[in-house]
């Protein structure tokens, strides 16, 4: 109760209390380093190379068609505890990072409006770069989801295994490219990671879920919101730079490859689960109107025959 009554909101202090100082004692105690020391740096920091990249991309590929192929005649496993342990994990880093990200860029959107906080290069703020550099790393982890579909013998999805190799890509992109409305995408992906694990997690234990439906709506909700975004600050970059007498708000940061990159992959993201959504719940709809339709039928036939049982009954010699 005494550290409710010290809690103090501000524009800098959107959950009540400084949640970064926490982060950075726990970034010194891992790392061995302050957490104002980190610089990103291509060709220097881990993970930083195209070749990098690509190398994953390809054992990443390796591995579940590989395993796929191995596990044919193999048993599924089973994982219930070791896939309910990487789901709350994923839930509980999402949400850490999520929170760190939101007291980050909140001053910013306040202070200085939604502008500055998508296309100013002050926006790409130190702190702010070593969250993005952690949430890319977080994407390799992710790989494991679809380790565990390998092993537990469930089906491979192209959107599944396209978005999760692909959003590394995403990121490393970014990050290079230093694109300040890195934000809304990363936020937004973020909060859907934390309600997507949580139901993984929840799921796993047994539970009953009833709003997975919701969730697919949630991750289109977010493609839509990045496009906008990214769209915008593309548009407003190359006309500034390129053709200065059409409307525009000036130049945005980041460069060329990394906003059309990013606007591509977005918007193929965007088509892949509408028809996702479109071939998941409406073949559920059909199949649930035909077996209704089957059951008044059936309903039917045994009402039918109910009477000319009765009729036979009443009218026998």
């Amino acid at each position: 109760m005494e550290q409710l009554k010290q809690l103090h909101f501000s524009p800098e202090q959107p959950f009540g209390l400084k949640l970064y100082p926490f982060f950075e004692k726990a970034y010194e105690t891992v790392v061995g380093q302050k957490t104002s020391e980190f610089n990103y740096q291509s060709g220097v920091t881990p993970l930083s190379t195209v070749n990098e990249v690509t190398i994953t991309c390809i054992t990443y590929f390796i591995v579940i068609f590989g395993g796929r192929y191995l596990m044919t005649n193999l048993p599924a496993f089973k994982l219930k505890i070791p896939f309910m342990i990487h789901n709350l994990l994923l839930t509980l880093v999402s949400g850490f990072l999520l929170a760190l990200m939101i007291e980050q860029i909140f001053p910013i959107l306040y202070r200085q409006g939604i502008l500055a906080a998508i296309c100013a290069q002050e926006t790409w703020t130190q702190p702010l770069e070593l969250l993005y550099y952690l949430n890319y790393l977080v994407k390799y982890w992710e790989l494991i989801d679809t380790c565990f579909l390998v092993l537990k013998k469930k089906k491979l999805e192209f959107l599944h295994y396209y978005h999760h190799s692909l959003t590394m890509v995403l990121c490393f992109t970014q990050l290079n490219g230093r694109t300040s409305v890195s934000w809304v995408p990363i936020t937004l992906n973020l909060t859907v990671h934390v309600l997507m694990y949580y139901y993984y997690f929840r799921t796993a234990a047994g539970a009953k879920i009833w709003w997975k439906k919701y969730l697919t709506t949630l991750q289109i909700t977010q493609f839509i919101i990045d496009l906008c975004a990214v769209y915008f600050c593309t548009y407003t970059y190359f006309v500034y730079t390129y053709w200065p007498f059409l409307p525009n708000k000036g130049s945005c940061a980041g460069t060329e490859t990394s906003a059309i990159f990013g606007c591509a992959l977005l918007s193929s993201y965007l088509l892949l689960f509408i028809n996702f959504y479109r071939i998941t719940y409406q073949a559920k709809k059909k199949h649930a109107a035909a077996m209704k339709q089957q059951q008044l039928n059936s309903d039917e036939n045994h009402r039918l025959c109910a009477k000319k049982f009765f009729a036979l009954t009443i009218f026998q010699p």
